[in-house]
């Protein structure tokens, strides 16, 4: 006997979406230093041992982030992603066959503020990835500071991220078995103080590591960019040379993330607050550019695919910005 709930009520569907994007927008602003208030608040409580275990645990294994993690299929799955993802919403659009026989390397743009697109499609299977790619397993580059905190560290694998070292890519794109894609968000952190509505600049004119790395294994690179990105929030005007883009900088160079004053609307109210805009998210992702492997490429050869990439990139904005209402007079900028 085949048992069918009753679909939910358009309030409550808007009410649990919110409430998914707000955990999300809390997990990314307050569950760092929540968690290290629990680790160490543990220590002074009759519970003292379950800290000084988990501090065993975690030197045994400190080196699972740099070994492709340790995803959990049931977290990846969670109902609270598909709410999340309708919130906005995002789609996953596919431009090109991915043979699961190979690894990938796919360059994700734009970083926008909190990275939204990269982590509900390749850390969640909320948009489906597992359906539009057979075969392929994603894993998700983020900031290896984030695997240097208690209980989060676990949390973050377990949606299968992976930290973002040379080493921890080098072991993702090495499986000969192929069937592995390793996203990278290249403009990172700091690309994320330029993510404001309209905005169309990335930063990768100077950032070649990641091609660099793709040489090395001969694996295929793969340009993907999410209309939207950067239309979730405001953000403070913060132009290149002001006092608060100065400090900005600095505080990237001391604690290794940047810091973006925006804003965007509240849960009960729609005129200020840290919730993001209820705008759609697309992800297209681009055909793959074959990669002749050298293990240590010349500037000169590293320059050349960069270029490609950058083209194919610039190809594929300008073939969808049409479709997801970008001004015709928009193009990228790369700094």
């Amino acid at each position: 006997m085949k048992i069918e709930f009753a679909p939910l009520s358009l309030p409550l569907q808007r009410r649990l979406q919110t409430a998914a994007v707000v955990q999300w927008v809390f997990s990314f602003l307050c569950l760092a230093q929540c968690c290290i208030a629990a680790f160490i608040g543990l220590l002074f409580t009759r519970f003292w041992l379950l800290s000084v275990l988990y501090a065993a645990w975690w030197f045994i294994d400190r080196e699972a982030p740099l070994r492709g993690g340790r995803r959990i299929h049931l977290v990846r799955n969670s109902a609270v992603w598909r709410h999340m993802k309708d919130f906005f919403p995002v789609t996953l659009v596919k431009t090109a066959e991915l043979d699961p026989r190979q690894n990938y390397l796919v360059g994700f743009h734009p970083h926008g503020v909190l990275a939204v697109g990269a982590f509900i499609n390749f850390g969640t299977e909320a948009t489906g990835f597992s359906t539009i790619f057979p075969g392929i397993t994603p894993h998700l580059m983020t900031l290896s500071l984030w695997f240097r905190v208690p209980f989060l560290r676990d949390y973050l694998m377990s949606a299968g991220l992976v930290s973002s070292d040379k080493e921890s890519a080098c072991h993702v794109l090495q499986r000969p078995e192929g069937g592995n894609l390793l996203a990278v968000i290249v403009g990172g952190s700091q690309e994320a103080l330029d993510a404001r509505p309209g905005s169309c600049t990335l930063l990768l004119r100077n950032r070649k590591g990641f091609v660099r790395v793709a040489i090395e294994r001969g694996t295929p690179l793969v340009p993907a960019f999410s209309f939207g990105e950067n239309e979730l929030y405001d953000q403070v005007s913060n132009p290149k040379g002001s006092w608060l883009r100065r400090i900005q900088h600095r505080l990237q160079q001391i604690m290794g993330i940047s810091l973006p004053l925006f804003h965007a609307r509240g849960i009960f109210q729609y005129s200020f607050g840290v919730v993001p805009y209820r705008r759609p998210v697309n992800t297209v992702i681009g055909k793959p550019i074959p990669v002749l492997k050298k293990y240590k490429p010349s500037d000169e050869e590293v320059d050349q695919v960069h270029q490609k990439y950058l083209e194919e990139l610039s190809k594929l904005f300008e073939e969808h910005k049409a479709k997801y209402n970008v001004p015709e007079d928009s193009h990228l900028e790369f700094v």
